[in-house]
């Protein structure tokens, strides 16, 4: 995203630029706000993975007044309903690659990602139900179930802030 405003008598260029990168963590075993209690499948259940369609990137704009910020990440829950729409978003800074979002200073880069992902969406998460005993190959596949269950979810991502002179944009990866 490049921008600049003009007026008759005055020009302003933004000379920042803002890169902002996201994945999306893995459930942490050892503990910390990683940790989920697991659901086990029946033999005729499938589960269908949630599939985010809908991301518009973080934008800090002018709230962040430094001109430099070498690559920083912060990492937020996000808990994803039945229908497919963020319910809320949770910071996460209990591991070591999100640790700098504790950081008073880095306070603006996890509300920017709470207020990005407030707008996401997803297809929703569904428990598929086949019959007994007919459970397909691919039990993500849920066209052959007796019944698809959309459930809510709860997901990690991690988004990586970075802030160099030049034009203002937004990449996500």
């Amino acid at each position: 995203m490049a921008g600049c405003a003009g007026h008759d008598r005055l020009t302003t260029v933004d000379s920042r630029a803002e890169t902002v990168g996201h994945q999306r963590l893995r459930a942490d075993a050892t503990g910390g706000s990683g940790q989920v209690e697991a659901y086990t499948l029946k033999p005729s259940e499938g589960y269908r993975m949630p599939q985010l369609y809908a991301a518009p990137d973080p934008v800090l704009g002018e709230r962040d007044p430094r001109r430099e910020l070498p690559p920083t990440t912060v990492c937020l829950q996000v808990v994803v309903s039945a229908d497919g729409t963020v319910e809320r978003s949770v910071p996460v800074s209990d591991r070591s690659e999100c640790i700098a979002g504790a950081a008073a200073e880095n306070r603006v880069l996890v509300e920017a990602a709470q207020e990005a992902v407030a707008m996401w969406r997803y297809s929703p998460a569904a428990v598929c139900h086949f019959a007994a005993g007919h459970a397909p190959a691919d039990r993500s596949d849920c066209r052959d179930a007796e019944r698809v269950e959309p459930v809510a979810v709860s997901l990690f991502y991690a988004f990586t802030f970075e802030i160099v002179h030049g034009q203002h944009t937004v990449k996500t990866r």
